[in-house]
């Protein structure tokens, strides 16, 4: 049962989605009723947080085991004693599941309101705290050590510092306020730290803020299983194009026990910056991080030898990963999506391009893993056809693991090409909540199933590139 309203778009995103989600190859193999009704169940599950909160292990440094037995002990202390499982599972023997309980209808509002950015209030229903630079707005009066119910502007319409909002608002729980309002609001108060303090959240998830940080890695599952599928393997040369904040970059080092070399290119310096910091914390040295634009990262002339990062010369990698820009249709939960339709379709010529260089850097008989987080036919099984059809070099290749859905129709690729690709539908199951009775009656192998389907929407294709002779 949906707690939140559904996500909402521009008109003009709205309609294009309408069509993609109504296109003849779908209607004719599901029908007009069944094809609606998967779409508006999307809707619903795309406003509110997966069902589990996923947590990479640094094996690289610890035992999953160890890590569990540390974990279970700190959301014990966060829960204060509520048992609440932490599961492994068991095609993804690096990550660790944690059930979220709710939504908790149950919770009492308190007269004093504070109100954040909707990627504040995203963070905080995934279990983060309310940190100041989130605060658009508080009540009046409102001191230190209030208690307080925090509410998201999902259409960014509150005015930063107003007394009081009428908008469209979201409960999102209850916290203590650890600042004053005239601290939060004067010009030389604190532009970071906490600002409030979560006690009770709407959902009930972890906060993971210094826990465990050289040992844990926060990643969405599918995020996980696309480096699973690339398989990289120790002594190898491998390429991360497109990797900031540096979740896939790590995971690729630890696959390959940290021996080969990890290159990672992102065009932002501050992004790069946060790879390596990623790279340090973690302890992993066969990461090297780069700011560069993917697109000019094919070297047309012969480099010096010395030279270490971009430009590379054709055939320089054994595997490339391309988790490519996106329009980020599949990140949960999101209420409401602010993107024009013109952002939306910028996306499949940029993600072209970026192929396009990934596949004459590979080498022939490597592997290529392209990835988004979005929903969209465009960025997702029409890239695969047009890339079949413009590079007779590339095989699409079976996932391992392959624990989402098939492609979706609608972009001419025949049935056995869309079994090839892994598509995370969250519409795949009921959107339900979870609570502490049902969780408690629940048994594993079902969680951990449930886990595989309530997570953030993502597509995952695989690519071999022959041998041109």
């Amino acid at each position: 049962m949906s707690f939140f309203p559904k996500i909402s778009f521009q008109r003009e995103v709205e309609e294009y989605l309408t069509k993609v989600f109504r296109n003849n190859e779908l209607i004719t193999a599901l029908g007009i009723q069944e094809a609606e009704s998967k779409y508006q169940s999307l809707l619903s599950h795309l406003s509110h947080p997966p069902g589990f909160t996923t947590v990479r292990v640094n094996t690289h440094l610890a035992s999953v085991e160890h890590v569990k037995k540390l974990l279970f002990e700190e959301i014990q202390k966060q829960f204060k004693g509520l048992c609440v499982p932490v599961l492994e599972h068991p095609k993804l023997q690096d990550i660790l599941l944690i059930p979220v309980i709710g939504p908790r209808r149950d919770l009492k509002k308190h007269a004093s309101e504070v109100i954040v950015g909707a990627h504040c209030g995203y963070a905080v229903l995934r279990g983060a705290h309310v940190y100041v630079p989130g605060i658009i707005s508080t009540s009046r009066f409102m001191k230190a050590g209030d208690l307080v119910s925090v509410y998201s502007d999902i259409e960014g319409k509150c005015k930063r510092g107003a007394k009081e909002f009428e908008g469209v608002k979201v409960f999102l729980g209850n916290g203590i306020s650890e600042l004053s309002r005239s601290e939060i609001f004067s010009s030389s108060g604190p532009l970071n730290g906490m600002g409030i303090r979560m006690i009770e959240r709407v959902y009930l998830s972890p906060s993971f803020d210094n826990v465990l940080p050289s040992h844990l890695f926060l990643q969405n599952l599918p995020s996980v299983v696309v480096s699973h599928i690339l398989n990289p393997q120790p002594g190898e040369r491998i390429l991360d194009m497109c990797a900031a904040p540096g979740g896939k970059t790590t995971h690729l080092a630890t696959l390959m026990r940290d021996q080969g070399e990890v290159i990672a290119m992102d065009k932002i310096a501050n992004k790069v910056k946060k790879i390596k910091q990623n790279a340090e914390l973690l302890q992993l040295n066969c990461i090297k991080a780069f700011c560069y634009d993917g697109i000019k990262a094919l070297s047309v002339e012969k480099r010096e030898d010395e030279q270490e990062g971009p430009p590379f010369l054709p055939e320089s990698f054994d595997r490339i990963l391309l988790d490519a820009p996106c329009s980020g249709m599949g990140q949960r939960p999101n209420m409401a999506y602010s993107s024009t339709l013109k952002e939306v379709t910028s996306y499949q010529p940029l993600q072209r391009k970026l192929f396009t260089v990934a596949v004459k850097l590979l080498k022939p008989g490597g592997v290529l893993v392209y990835s988004t987080c979005t929903i969209t036919l465009s960025e997702n099984e029409e890239q695969v056809a047009w890339a079949l059809k413009t590079f007779p070099c590339l095989q699409l290749q079976p996932q391992e693991p392959h624990i989402g859905g098939e492609g979706m129709r609608g972009a001419g690729l025949s049935l056995d090409q869309l079994k090839l690709l892994q598509r995370f539908d969250p519409s795949a199951v009921t959107l339900q909540g979870m609570d502490i009775n049902s969780l408690q009656d629940s048994r594993e192998d079902d969680l951990i199933s449930l886990a595989n389907k309530d997570c953030i929407g993502f597509f995952i294709a695989k690519f071999i590139k022959l041998n041109s002779k």
